[in-house]
């Protein structure tokens, strides 16, 4: 499908007419033709015959404050500097009916061209006279006769008189103040009742009292703020007046038009806020030579008093916020482009307003911009609609896709688990985009029986096709929805493409859903080759097993870390099935997923409850404070951590430290997390941990878990790896169980010099074996017959599993079958009875025996060379061994005992590991069958030597002589 011509776009159609037939501003009546001249407001100046500015829409807005809107190709000088030509022809600004507005009569010298202070678009925005304060005019300071800083006897007067200041604002202040974001969040769910963030608010506009100014200071030009008188008082032989304790704060003497309405409201009342001082100076060698402290003071759900205004609330579901820093719009703000956009007075990023901003929901009509209560009031409150699941599928539909059936699997896996989606209250999105060398959508309109395909080849610029029924609700739309699904399979069976687009497929998919948030799941058969993000094939054989590696592990084109970034502000989360048997570069792409697992593990994740639009914060007790975190989040501040979508079996690991002494007997961790549940209700989920505090070592590491130790090295050992090298991270762990039995040595133990023990306590025993573990692990393992991809997806199973997944995946459990009690396998108190677990140890596999061993993620069964023709009639009814097959099987259901017991222990197994994995079943003959797949299942026997990693008994020597030589 080609670009849809400009003249088509929904953003470029003519404004709509009034009743009167004249022409109204877009969005809003707010033209001046369609408004009544205010009495005793002088016209603006008529502009030149013919004239139409750059970007001129009809009837663009006026601003009741008198602050112009701005044009486009306007150039300015940072953010809030201007500077315009005297003889330019750009339209003066539209004044306020109600507040005219001041400009300067003489326009700044323009003989030196400004140095840009922001990037082109972020400075294109209004142009006025005035080069200092926007388009503010110069105040003229009011000084004490005296001069500033002259002791001034004040008058007598009555002592219940109050005496009120003023304060001298800085020049170039940029007049803001705005309230940090104020988040708690948890770990699943949810966070404090104020919601995150809170809303960024300004203060309002006073006009001061003007007075002379002296020819010195008029040069000097302040910056357009007044400058405050200082009055000195006497406080010897004068009593206190105590009423003064109620009496305001200083004023704060904003340069007029700083916001666009001249509301009362619209600057922050003292009792929700406000600052220690009122005036903030320029740089910290002035608040430190002031010695004033320097702070808020916020209390944003105050008792409301009687005759006290209720917070207005926004009830209309239109939230304006900035795309950068999530700014909501207030009375501070500046319009540009004839009110079309909105500029940021955070960031000053350049708004789009949105398309119901000047629409009364209610009434159906038209509403006056200016009397929005955002505009109007520093404290408002909005309604906040939940957000609706939405699951916007990426399937790639390429030559290798197609061939290995992963697109028939995943269609019909997609269709038979409609019904199990969250779609509570039937508020669920669903959407679907192909791939190959281009873009397919897929309109889904609920009153056609019939899905209609939307082809887009443009991959460098890409565009929605349409505006609407692309995303679509999963009940409404069911019936179309169900029709694309039962035919996708089958659409794309005589492609013969195979290339791959997949990055302008998820910017697409980015457009589609970032206003809304939600999932994109990708399922992706081939490498990314071509448009943005397109990959190359790095696998080196070469680099496996050397320091060269790391390389590999690092992401190769920056585009999907950018892309994950922007995704983690708009509450976007990118899933990914990898189902090609090639490399696939996960480095770069994230988790890979085997092919014949997809069917089991993709209807699960697609049944699975999710949090949604999360945001967690950890607190503690004095003293102590979290310094690095791990998992997949994008941190949004030091201790704010953003998770657009928090699944059910991820996990994040925190690491503290202790900044100053703890006083108290106990302290105290929790987690909150706000977060969206899928049935769209808001909450918090608060999780409590209280701990004694010790002064005896001793006391610390009776008390040591060994298994929260092991998942945290498990993590900052991949980090180590990912930021360094492999042999680093090694290394690292190695040192740190050197210093943890080292110093149980010296200073439990007392023992000094050569020891032949090597002691720990009984709570800590396994954690050497854990360890070792985790260096033999597949991701941390030095080995040059790993493929990059297969440790690449390790890593991400070691940074996101929870202890209960982690410790299998590190130490598997392993069983004996040909030997096992009678009632293993069968239901007892807690379930299906499991065997006794086994040493990883290779003394433990019998010629004649049958072992069972499961790591988490797949299911081996080892059988002896010599095992019982019996053993393998009764489990994979075939006759000898000799006529096993090794590989991958799903196990029969006979009719016998042991057969049921097996089938029993292998599906208790795949229902204990928590989350969407489901182990595959291998059977692994200890000759005869596949060579891979033996070393493969031996490489889990960790106890053993292996040729580049000792084995236990050799590893606890090496930490003992380490030990004893003083290497800790």
């Amino acid at each position: 499908m080609s670009n849809i011509p400009p003249s088509q776009s929904p953003l470029s159609r003519p404004p709509p007419s009034s009743p009167n037939s004249r022409p109204i501003a877009p969005y809003g009546p707010h033209n001046p033709q369609t408004r009544p001249p205010m009495p005793g407001v002088s016209p603006s100046p008529p502009l030149p015959a013919g004239y139409r500015p750059p970007g001129f829409r009809p009837g663009n807005l006026q601003n009741p404050s008198g602050r112009p809107l701005s044009y486009p190709n306007q150039t300015a000088m940072g953010p809030n500097y201007q500077v315009m030509s005297a003889n330019s022809t750009s339209p003066p600004p539209v004044e306020n009916p109600e507040s005219p507005s001041q400009r300067s009569q003489t326009p700044p010298s323009t003989s030196h061209k400004p140095k840009r202070l922001y990037p082109k678009e972020i400075t294109e925005v209004y142009t006025e006279s005035n080069a200092y304060g926007n388009q503010y005019q110069p105040f003229t300071p009011a000084v004490a006769p005296g001069g500033i800083g002259q002791q001034i006897q004040p008058p007598a007067i009555d002592q219940n008189a109050y005496q009120q200041s003023q304060f001298f604002t800085p020049a170039g202040d940029q007049n803001y103040q705005a309230a940090a974001p104020s988040m708690a969040p948890t770990q699943y769910s949810q966070q404090y009742p104020q919601q995150y963030p809170q809303q960024y608010t300004q203060h309002p506009s006073m006009n001061a009292s003007m007075g002379g100014l002296t020819n010195q200071l008029n040069n000097m030009n302040l910056g357009g703020h007044s400058q405050a008188q200082l009055i000195t008082v006497n406080l010897i032989g004068t009593l206190p007046n105590v009423a003064d304790l109620d009496a305001p704060p200083p004023p704060i003497n904003l340069p007029p038009n700083s916001s666009v309405t001249q509301s009362d409201k619209a600057n922050c009342e003292p009792s929700y806020k406000r600052c220690t001082v009122n005036c903030v100076p320029t740089n910290a060698s002035l608040l430190s030579k002031s010695r004033l402290p320097f702070g808020l003071i916020i209390t944003p759900y105050r008792s409301l008093k009687e005759g006290d205004e209720p917070v207005p609330v926004i009830t209309d579901t239109v939230i304006a916020r900035c795309r950068r820093c999530r700014t909501y719009i207030n009375p501070f703000v500046t319009f540009a482009e004839g009110g079309q956009k909105w500029r940021c007075n955070l960031c000053f990023l350049l708004n789009e307003v949105p398309s119901q901003f000047d629409w009364d929901i209610q009434t159906s009509q038209q509403a006056n911009r200016w009397k929005r209560a955002e505009l109007n009031h520093a404290v408002v409150e909005y309604v906040r609609p939940p957000q609706p699941p939405v699951y916007l599928f990426v399937i790639d539909v390429s030559f290798p896709a197609i061939q290995s059936g992963a697109v028939a699997t995943a269609a019909r896996t997609i269709l038979e688990s409609l019904d199990r989606i969250p779609n509570e209250e039937n508020r669920t999105k669903i959407g679907v985009i192909t791939v190959d060398t281009s873009l397919h959508f897929y309109s889904l309109n609920s009153n056609s029986s019939e899905p209609q395909m939307l082809v887009v080849s443009d991959l460098e610029d890409v565009f929605l096709p349409q505006p609407d029924d692309l995303l679509v609700n999963l009940t409404e739309a069911r019936p179309v929805i169900e029709s694309l699904l039962s035919r996708l399979g089958d659409m794309f069976k005589d492609t013969h493409t195979v290339g791959n687009a997949l990055g302008s497929a998820m910017l697409a998919g980015f457009k589609l859903i970032s206003p809304i948030g939600g999932k994109i799941i990708v399922l992706q058969s081939s490498l990314p080759n071509i448009g943005p993000g397109q990959l190359k094939a790095r696998e080196d054989s070469k680099a496996l097993g050397t320091p060269k590696e790391s390389a590999l592990l690092q992401s190769a084109e920056p585009f999907y870390k950018k892309f994950a970034v922007d995704c983690s502000r708009s509450q976007v989360s990118v899933d990914m099935f990898l189902l090609g048997s090639q490399y696939s570069d996960v480095a770069t792409l994230s988790r890979s997923e085997d092919a014949l697992k997809f069917a089991h593990e993709f209807a699960e994740f697609l049944a699975s409850p999710i949090a949604l639009e999360a945001v967690m914060r950890v607190r503690a007790s004095k003293g102590l404070r979290m310094t690095s975190f791990y998992g997949n989040f994008f941190v949004r501040q030091t201790d704010l951590l953003a998770l657009p979508s928090v699944s059910r079996d991820h996990s994040y690991a925190i690491e503290v430290s202790i900044e100053e002494n703890i006083a108290t007997p106990t302290v105290c961790f929790q987690t909150a997390l706000l977060h969206t549940t899928c049935f769209g209700e808001r909450r918090i989920r608060v999780l409590t941990l209280s701990l004694p505090v010790t002064n005896s070592i001793t006391e610390l590491y009776s008390s040591a878990d060994q298994i929260a130790i092991s998942t945290l090295l498990a993590n900052k050992a991949v980090e180590r790896s990912l930021s360094s090298k492999l042999e680093d991270a090694r290394d690292a762990l190695t040192n740190k169980m050197i210093d943890i039995l080292g110093v149980y040595k010296s200073s439990i133990t007392g023992s000094q010099g050569a020891s032949p023990q090597l002691q720990i306590s009984d709570n800590m025993k396994l954690l050497p074996l854990l360890a070792l573990g985790l260096l033999k692990h597949v991701g941390l393992r030095a080995s040059s017959q790993i493929p990059t991809d297969l440790r690449a997806y390790a890593m991400c199973l070691l940074t996101t599993m929870p202890s209960q997944l982690l410790i299998p995946y590190l130490h598997p459990r392993f069983y004996s079958l040909h030997n096992m009690p009678i009632d293993v396998g069968t239901y007892g108190p807690d379930g299906i009875i499991m065997p006794p677990p086994l040493n990883l140890s290779s003394e433990k596999l019998e010629r004649h025996g049958a072992y069972l061993l499961e790591d988490g993620q797949n299911i081996f069964i080892w059988l002896g060379r010599q095992v019982v023709p019996q053993l393998c009639m009764d489990l994979l009814n075939v006759r000898s061994y000799e006529e096993v097959r090794s590989g991958k099987v799903t196990l029969l259901q006979l009719d016998n005992s042991f057969s049921q017991q097996v089938n029993a222990i292998i599906g208790k197994t795949r229902e204990s590991r928590r989350g969407v994995y489901y182990p595959h079943l291998y059977i692994v003959k200890e000759d005869g069958g596949d060579p891979s797949l033996r070393l493969w299942f031996l490489s889990h026997i960790i106890e053993d030597r292996t040729d580049t990693v000792m084995s236990y008994q050799q590893w606890l020597g090496h930490l003992k002589d380490k030990i004893n030589s003083g290497s800790f």
